[in-house]
């Protein structure tokens, strides 16, 4: 894939920056998040979520949990679920924290700081896992795919959620318009860090989807994988399974 795309120009390694970018724009992020995209992103996690509910997991793992949002929504409507969700930011995660205080979810949603491509956990452990525009963020992605896919059951399934690239007039040029002038330049009056939201839609050019995300996965080792485009190929569900 080349010279990774990186927020930041020092010498760093990508994983390095990526942590201090979310440590950065955590402050800001949820609103950013829910501001850029209308909304809209809640309607895919939803779904997602509910995709994912329906095969009854009593454990799953959130990765790249961020503020948590994915891990929440699966909490709160799944009584008997625990989830544990794992980043690499801790500021992320500390107002991923206080939003599990307030949701009331303490003891069923646990967050860990972890590297998604090294977890901390055993094999199988997890019955299906989430991860929500993370996995653009890997350094390493096969690194971070096959832990996934390590931690996950026998039978289990995961659930990915990126963004994708649409193909179609007009939505393909209303897309890109947004994404590289409307959204930097929002981005760096709210959160203060210009690089964070340069780095969104610079990560989207280079990154697999659709059939060659699929591929990648199926190399990491899953047996099936299904795709969803969603809102007209701005983001795509990735619904993996593990024999």
């Amino acid at each position: 894939m080349g010279t990774p795309i990186t927020p930041y120009n020092s010498g760093d390694a990508k994983k390095a920056q990526v942590a201090q970018m979310f440590d950065n724009i955590a402050h800001r992020y949820d609103f950013l998040n829910h501001f850029f995209s209308l909304g809209i992103d809640k309607l895919w996690r939803r779904k997602a979520v509910r995709m994912l509910l329906s095969d009854g997991p009593k454990e799953i793992l959130d990765v790249a949990t961020g503020t948590a949002d994915f891990a929440i929504e699966a909490a709160r409507r799944a009584p008997d679920l625990r989830v544990i969700g794992v980043d690499i930011s801790p500021g992320m995660l500390d107002i991923g924290r206080s939003k599990v205080s307030k949701a009331n979810q303490d003891g069923r949603v646990e967050l860990v700081l972890g590297d998604g491509e090294s977890l901390p956990f055993e094999d199988g452990r997890f019955d299906a896992f989430t991860v929500a525009f993370g996995v653009r963020n890997f350094e390493n992605l096969t690194a971070g795919l096959r832990e996934m896919h390590r931690t996950l059951s026998n039978g289990g399934k995961g659930y990915i959620l990126e963004f994708s690239k649409p193909r179609l007039f007009p939505m393909k040029q209303l897309f890109w318009l947004y994404f590289s002038y409307v959204m930097p330049t929002l981005g760096k009056w709210f959160s203060k860090d210009a690089s964070a939201y340069t780095y969104l839609p610079e990560s989207v050019k280079v990154f697999p989807e659709g059939e060659g995300l699929k591929r990648i996965l199926m190399n990491c080792g899953f047996s099936e994988c299904t795709l969803y485009p969603l809102t007209g190929g701005i983001a795509t569900l990735y619904v993996v399974e593990k024999a």
